[in-house]
């Protein structure tokens, strides 16, 4: 295998940031909350300080008003948050302050003088940081928001595309480079274990220049493929083997999903080959249906009835995808009943899948980027494969 990192010759400008911070601003002064309107938003989710910002570190607190932003750190930021809000053009809307909690905490207070109503990121602050962040800003009056960011993050630009593309490339080429290991399990010339295919994807991923992996890689076979989010055990695959395989890259902090399921030894038969042929049927039908103006919970009801056909409702026990982005999961969902609505540079995936725990289970997974006419698939490896 290539130990040359798959796009080495060609880095990518950082991502520009302009004209965030002002979407946000919009989306706080229509974002009604059953306890009022708030008037600032304190930004305390990594990712969505990221996606602001362009700042990385993991330690950070955003305030954002009506016409001012302040992003605190600690010191050991103090040259990373400059250097990066210049790569990303923020360094003229966001003011940095450096110091330790007592200090962050008054530089905050005082760049909250004028608000009234101040938003929290309800999913990302525990009732215990309720309580300190009522002790910081005091009188002013904190609410609970929900997915104010992660709403303006569901809608990619052409930057973060390509990030994800190339994330699903190297994913790609990670996966075709350890294939043979599947083939040698599979004609019981090696000895292979779940485990030990995990962790030579994970070292083809970062070979290929993979910052991390996406996720815990998931490899599931025989009688563990049946349970859809298996961690790697010490199994070993042996021919006849159903194998899931769940994985993905990151490269500079955007994620890919991919999911691919191997019969080990030649092609499925009996009562697996129809659930292979399910899966597979029940899949293109819902990546076809990816396309603006349709409702994510129709891509999830596109699959659901293809595999309920086949008598299988009950055992496609999750969601039919989700949203991809600096987060493995993130808005929209892609779910029975989510209301939201696909638009291009929505970044998606499809994953329907069917689990018998007597037999094993089968998954098929892409991720899709919504164009304005339709789709195309960021990953790309081919589906069938004989291993």
């Amino acid at each position: 295998m290539s130990t040359t990192p798959l796009f080495a010759a060609d880095p990518l400008d950082p991502l520009r940031v302009t004209g965030r911070l002002e979407r946000l601003r919009v989306a706080l002064a229509t974002g009604e909350t059953d306890e009022g309107a708030p008037d600032a938003l304190l930004v305390t989710n990594p990712a969505n300080i990221r996606w602001l910002t362009g700042f990385t570190g993991s330690a950070g607190v955003l305030l954002v008003t009506d016409e001012h932003a302040l992003l605190t750190s600690d010191g050991r930021y103090r040259t990373q948050a400059a250097e990066q809000l210049v790569a990303s053009g923020a360094d003229h809307e966001v003011a940095v302050g450096i110091g330790g909690v007592s200090t962050q905490r008054e530089l905050l207070a005082g760049a909250a003088a004028d608000v009234e109503v101040l938003g929290l990121e309800a999913s990302d602050v525990s009732w215990a940081a309720v309580r300190s962040w009522e002790t910081v800003f005091a009188p002013r009056r904190l609410v609970p928001t929900h997915g104010l960011v992660e709403a303006l993050r569901a809608v990619k630009d052409e930057g973060e595309v390509v990030r994800m593309e190339r994330a699903a490339a190297i994913a790609d080429a990670a996966l075709a480079a350890v294939l043979p290991m599947l083939a040698a399990a599979g004609a019981g010339t090696d000895t292979v274990t779940e485990s030990a295919f995990a962790a030579a994807l994970d070292h083809a991923m970062r070979s290929l220049g993979a910052e991390d992996r996406a996720f815990e890689t998931i490899v599931a076979s025989g009688e563990n493929s049946a349970k859809p989010h298996a961690r790697p055990s010490e199994r070993v695959l042996r021919p006849g083997d159903p194998v899931v395989v769940d994985f993905g890259a990151t490269y500079d902090g955007y994620r890919s999903d991919m999911t691919r399921t191997f019969c080990l030894g030649g092609a499925p038969t009996g009562e697996l080959a129809t659930v292979f042929a399910v899966v597979a049927a029940a899949q293109a039908a819902g990546v076809a249906s990816v396309a603006p103006g349709v409702a994510a919970g129709d891509v999830d009801s596109v699959c659901r009835d293809a595999i309920a056909e086949a008598g299988w409702a009950e055992r496609f026990e999750h969601g039919t995808g989700h949203g991809v982005g600096l987060d493995i999961h993130e808005a929209p969902s892609v779910g029975a009943g989510s209301t939201a609505i696909l638009q291009p540079g929505t970044v998606v995936t499809v994953e329907p899948g069917v689990y018998l725990p007597a037999l094993g289970g089968v998954r098929i997974e892409d991720t899709l980027v919504v164009t304005a006419t339709g789709s195309r698939p960021l990953t790309r490896f081919p589906k069938e494969v004989p291993v």
